[in-house]
């Protein structure tokens, strides 16, 4: 019955309040406070204004916290491993704490097989032909050939039918005064460019069955230039081979085939002919 007084004296209304304020002013009396002094102090068991806030409840905790995933964690290695890597690997005081087998995460790059100083590439190298010189993919001037009598330049051939091989022979002075003559005519409208004929020879024909025949392949070192220059058959080698003679004429090696075979055809006339025009 207490708790019920309280809770209507302590939630009086705002209207009543603005009523009891205009009563007093306009009698002039002094009505009484609403809470006097004299009025005994309330009871233990009254409540404030503050003891009133209304408590929100806190919500349920989340059942995601309560029902976990059952997702396993990933295990991260202490250490990256990564390829031809070391891991370095803190002891500290126990030498034995943090002990891991090398085997597992030592990765040493593959050690390379030192070569044979017999199988070093050197430029120098004995002469495969008399025309030839002791460097690689260079043979000797014109003037030089001409005044040793070197004049028959020679190479063998194999039948692409019938397998034949035998050797065919070219005058040295007459096939380079050809080569030479079709330069000077064409070179400019050439554009650095191997001419069709160049890319695609005119074989001769076997003398035993009429085919067309091939120059007999060999290793690069040993390769007939000067042969194949004569007999307009230096388009019968591959990519690798006219680079090789690029390389080792220190001339520019990359690029189509038609590129580098105009390279080839220029680089062996500026040998023979150094004072021609040959100039690439």
């Amino acid at each position: 019955m207490d708790n019920s007084r309280i809770f209507q004296s302590s939630n009086i209304g705002d209207q009543d309040a603005e009523n009891l304020l205009t009563l007093r002013l306009s009698t002039g009396s002094s009505l009484p406070p609403l809470w006097s002094s004299s009025s005994p102090e309330p009871t233990p068991t009254s409540f404030t204004l503050e003891e009133q806030i209304i408590q929100i409840p806190l919500p349920p905790p989340s059942l995601d916290l309560i029902f976990q995933p059952m997702v396993p964690f990933l295990q991260v290695s202490p250490f990256p491993i990564y390829p031809y890597l070391e891991a370095h690997i803190a002891t500290g005081l126990n030498p034995n704490a943090n002990a891991v087998s090398r085997e597992m995460v030592s990765h040493s790059p593959p050690s390379r097989a030192r070569r044979n100083p017999s199988q070093v590439t050197t430029e120098t190298i004995p002469r495969p032909f008399p025309w030839s010189t002791t460097q690689r993919a260079t043979v000797h001037r014109l003037d030089y050939l001409l005044s040793h009598d070197i004049t028959i330049i020679s190479g063998e051939v194999q039948c692409k039918k019938c397998d034949k091989v035998y050797r065919i022979e070219y005058d040295l002075r007459e096939k380079f005064g050809e080569i030479s003559d079709f330069i000077k005519e064409n070179k400019f409208s050439l554009h650095d460019r191997a001419p069709p004929e160049w890319m695609s020879p005119n074989l001769p024909s076997c003398e035993s069955c009429g085919s067309p025949v091939k120059p007999v392949g060999t290793k690069k070192k040993s390769i007939n230039w000067l042969f194949l220059l004569l007999g307009k058959m230096l388009g019968c080698c591959k990519l690798s081979e006219l680079k090789y003679f690029c390389k080792h004429t220190k001339n520019h090696k990359t690029g189509a085939k038609d590129r580098v075979l105009y390279l080839t055809y220029m680089g062996l006339c500026k040998q023979l002919d150094p004072t021609g025009s040959f100039d690439i």
